[in-house]
């Protein structure tokens, strides 16, 4: 037995979820000068990440700092020593899906760095006196507000549909025995 259109329904709820989405790669170059004119660079890396989100008008900016640590050799490669400078950014990520529906008086946003500032170069600047770093960083951020969803309301409830079965397309098309077993991976994640 199907249910009828008198059986059910349809109530628009409000609800919390995920209504905008965006992600963005970046490169950014930072130039550290150490005490000492370095003659090599012998390591540079990236510590201390922290970073929080903020909504803005264009989209989610990504406030942050992160430390650069260089080591370097200097007085012709005779001594090392180790630089280390704090350096704060801003990262405008624009939303690249926003729900039109959504509530802005309850907007909330989080930010994920699916991929860390990481050096991924470091050398000796043209002047000689500092050292020039490429740092690679990713973020996927996330708007989550109240929003308008619409469901399916049976009137006796979820109980009492005892032993009938719910047909929303009217017909039996779309069985899944004419499916080709061939074209389904063979991989599941």
């Amino acid at each position: 037995m199907s249910i009828t259109d008198r059986d059910t329904h349809c109530r628009e709820i409000i609800t919390k979820a995920v209504c905008g989405k965006g992600r963005k790669f970046s490169q950014v170059t930072h130039t550290v000068t150490p005490p000492h004119s370095p003659s090599s660079i012998l390591g540079a890396w990236v510590i201390n990440h922290e970073y929080e989100a903020v909504k803005s008008s264009d989209g989610v900016e990504v406030v942050g700092t992160y430390d650069i640590n260089i080591w370097y050799s200097y007085d012709r490669n005779k001594k090392t020593e180790v630089a280390k400078e704090t350096v704060s950014y801003v990262e405008l990520i624009p939303l690249s899906y926003v729900d039109p529906k959504h509530r802005a008086s309850t907007v909330e946003v989080a930010a994920v760095a699916t991929q860390d500032p990481n050096c991924v170069e470091a050398n000796v600047s043209s002047s000689g006196n500092g050292v020039v770093i490429r740092v690679e960083r990713e973020f996927q951020v996330e708007m989550i507000a109240e929003t308008k969803v619409c469901v399916l309301v049976c009137e006796g409830g979820c109980d009492d549909l005892g032993d009938k079965d719910a047909d929303f397309d009217g017909g039996d098309e779309g069985d899944f025995e004419d499916l080709d077993p061939d074209l389904l991976d063979d991989e599941v994640n």
